[in-house]
């Protein structure tokens, strides 16, 4: 695939990238995590001191094909500059009036923000026609393309597929850099090779459970979903999330995995509240003594030191999903401690990998830094989807 040094000397040209700016704001608008947008800042930064005209679009949110303030990307523009060290421009359409006049009046150099890319229908249309209409209208603003948002390279969308099928297309340094670690994680992993997977549901983690049971060593399971495999195995979890429908194929996992030397480690103990609050009471309990009137919120310290020490001594570690409701105090000690652990593994020389979304939210709400970590990705539904296997449209169109 092609990298931005291929698209040769840049300067002078309209270079549209596509970023991920899907940042998480509070109620009065304000950034409360800035990753993606550090994340993006290398690509248009060398694109920038490059002499190109660098015109950013992304999306915030999921607005219904239409404006809606509350999903507007102006709250990045003055965290963007400040990252850049340079004025961002912000227009306050896409492929409009606002849009078309300020992309007309840059110098090379100048970087220019589009308002949300999903304000347009044809962005995440199923009708290629439709979402092609709106790309070439969209291409009409460049002279080259780059994809540089690996958390929706997984999407076949306008900004993200149809665009690269009409200009001159490379990937960005990080989506590049993304796919390189990705492809550690599935080519040869150095051994052993733990996964930990948490977060609420089990069914959006059947495909890469399914995959990952022929190349990990061990997975490691959290979260509310570590309680449809407690129930595989005959035990109560009283109120705790369940998915009744997939019982079965976590029995069948647990099966195979016995069969296959596969080690699938569930929590031994747990934190059982009485509700879903921080104030609720709650105690620890073993797994195995749920009690029928209180729910699983994390798992508890017996289990945490388990799981730190199945991931310790690991070489290759991908972690998705937290251990339990982290963002409640009560119940954030199983994923600090896995947290914790990836540390120690990545300063024992592992390669470590936090597969985005809310993993990577809670590994910097718990008070560590990125460079704690081998690698904290941006995109946690891209990542899943490479690991399960699937061809990444936003990747393969670049091919």
């Amino acid at each position: 695939m092609k990298t931005i040094a291929d698209l040769g000397d840049v300067r002078g040209s309209r270079v549209l990238v596509r970023s991920d700016l899907n940042v998480p704001l509070d109620g009065d608008r304000n950034i409360t995590d800035d990753g993606r947008i550090r994340a993006s800042v290398p690509t248009i930064k060398a694109l920038s001191e490059a002499g190109a005209r660098v015109i950013v679009c992304a999306h915030l949110g999921r607005p219904k094909g239409a404006p809606e303030d509350k999903y507007s990307l102006r709250p990045v523009v003055a965290r963007m500059a400040a990252l850049l060290g340079r004025p961002v421009a912000f227009a306050d359409d896409t492929v409009g009036e606002d849009a078309l006049a300020k992309v007309g009046a840059m110098a090379d150099g100048d970087v220019l923000l589009l308002e949300n890319i999903r304000f347009n229908a044809g962005e995440t249309s199923k009708d290629e026609v439709e979402r092609g209409a709106f790309a070439a209208e969209l291409a009409s603003l460049a002279d080259a393309f780059v994809s540089d948002g690996f958390g929706v390279v997984h999407r076949k969308q306008a900004s993200v597929y149809d665009v690269a099928k009409v200009l001159p297309s490379a990937m960005g340094g990080l989506v590049a850099a993304e796919v390189q670690v990705l492809k550690r994680l599935t080519e040869d992993p150095a051994r052993p090779y733990a996964v930990v997977l948490g977060g609420a549901k089990v069914a959006d983690k059947l495909a890469v459970i399914d995959n990952l049971m022929k190349t990990a060593d061990r997975l490691l399971i959290g979260g509310g979903m570590a309680f449809t495999f407690l129930a595989a195995q005959g035990l109560e979890v009283g109120s705790s999330l369940l998915d009744r429908d997939n019982i079965e194929t976590c029995k069948g996992y647990l099966a195979r995995a016995a069969q296959t030397g596969v080690e699938i480690v569930l929590p031994v103990d747990v934190v059982a509240a009485s509700a879903f609050s921080a104030d609720a009471d709650h105690e620890v309990v073993a797994a195995d003594a749920i009690p029928a009137d209180r729910m699983g919120l994390d798992i508890g310290p017996a289990s945490a030191v388990l799981y730190a020490s199945k991931i310790r001594d690991a070489k290759t570690v991908f972690w998705n999903g937290p251990m339990g409701a982290f963002e409640m105090a009560p119940y954030a000690a199983g994923t600090q401690a896995v947290a914790a652990a990836l540390v120690e593994a990545t300063a024992a020389g592992a390669l470590t990998v936090v597969g985005g979304g809310d993993s990577a939210a809670a590994v910097r709400q718990l008070g560590f830094a990125d460079e704690q970590f081998g690698h904290i990705s941006t995109g946690g539904g891209a990542s899943l989807e490479y690991l399960e296997g699937k061809e990444l449209p936003g990747i393969a169109i670049l091919s």
